[in-house]
């Protein structure tokens, strides 16, 4: 089976690219810790077809970018099996989050 997996939330250099601007505030980014584990959650311990999770998350306000910035901490691993579904599911790192948010 030929699998191919998408990971654009890395600089060249591995580090993470973050979708939260640099001038948004504490406040801000603290109101979008609840919608990440909300989308982990919601994904579940499966995957899900990618088409529905975009439907469901993607939004075009910048102070609230809760799909991106999952994508952008690693949270989310998105791949393709040709001739199928592109489908999302929660990585190792998406899944530790959960666990360490809820402990």
């Amino acid at each position: 089976m030929n699998i191919t997996i998408f990971d654009d939330s890395r600089k060249p250099d591995g580090q993470p690219i973050h979708a939260v601007p640099p001038d948004v505030s504490e406040r801000e980014t603290a109101s979008i810790e609840p919608l990440i584990l909300d989308l982990l959650e919601w994904i579940g311990p499966g995957a899900r077809p990618y088409d529905e999770v975009i439907d469901a998350w993607r939004t075009s306000c910048p102070r609230l970018p809760v799909w991106e910035e999952a994508c952008a901490r690693g949270y989310l691993v998105r791949h393709h099996v040709p001739g199928g579904v592109a489908e999302v599911e929660v990585s190792e790192a998406g899944r530790a989050h959960i666990r360490a948010a809820r402990a």
